[in-house]
C-alpha cells in the first residue's frame, strides 16, 4: 500500500505489521519497501518466527458519477 503522505509518499504492507518505508516519490517508495519486505521476512526468519501467508486483496471500485 502507498499513499501520499503530504510531503512524500508511506508505504506499508497489511500482511507484515511494522513493515513501512517512505519515499519522496510514489516510485522510491515502491523500491524502499520492496528492500523493507526482504528484511522483515529475513528478521522473522532469523527469529524462529513464522512469516505470516498473505491475506489481503486488493479491489478497485469504479463509482458512476
Amino acid at each position: 500500500m502507498i499513499e501520499h503522505a503530504g510531503t512524500n509518499y508511506c508505504a506499508y504492507v497489511p500482511d507484515l505489521p511494522g513493515c513501512v518505508a517512505t519515499g519522496a516519490t510514489p516510485e522510491e517508495a515502491e523500491r524502499e519497501i520492496r528492500e523493507a519486505i526482504g528484511f522483515h521476512i529475513e528478521g522473522l526468519r532469523e527469529d524462529g518466527l513464522p512469516v505470516p501467508p498473505p491475506s489481503s486483496a486488493v479491489r478497485y471500485v469504479d463509482i458512476a458519477a
